[in-house]
């Protein structure tokens, strides 16, 4: 799990990525996303390619960029633990706050 998360920790990747679930981009025009220079934005993109989170494809001089299918599987489940985790805790939550609502209408009447 951990280069996943590691690559998707810098922003600028996440917008990366970001873009990348909407469309197949050149390495050309992803760099034209952002005011940074060309080999930082180069950089980035192989910290994504490295973790897995992308792929580079050579189409004549150039190399397109897509999301990996699957990159993201650990961390839609880590979201999922975590509000599953967060839902029993609301639920439970919730219904301590209507026992205390009932005890007290039921100490007022």
């Amino acid at each position: 799990m951990g280069r996943t998360w590691e690559a998707l920790n810098d922003p600028t990747r996440r917008v990366i990525v970001e873009h990348l679930a909407r469309e197949e981009l050149t390495a050309g025009e992803v760099a034209a996303l952002f005011d940074a220079a060309r080999p930082g934005i180069s950089r980035h993109l192989r910290v994504l390619r490295e973790a897995g989170v992308v792929e580079a494809e050579a189409v004549a001089q150039r190399r397109v960029y897509r999301l990996v299918p699957g990159a993201l599987d650990e961390v839609e489940q880590w979201c999922r633990d975590i509000r599953s985790f967060w839902g029993q805790r609301l639920d439970a939550l919730d219904t301590e706050i209507a026992r205390g609502a009932r005890a007290r209408r039921q100490d007022q009447g």
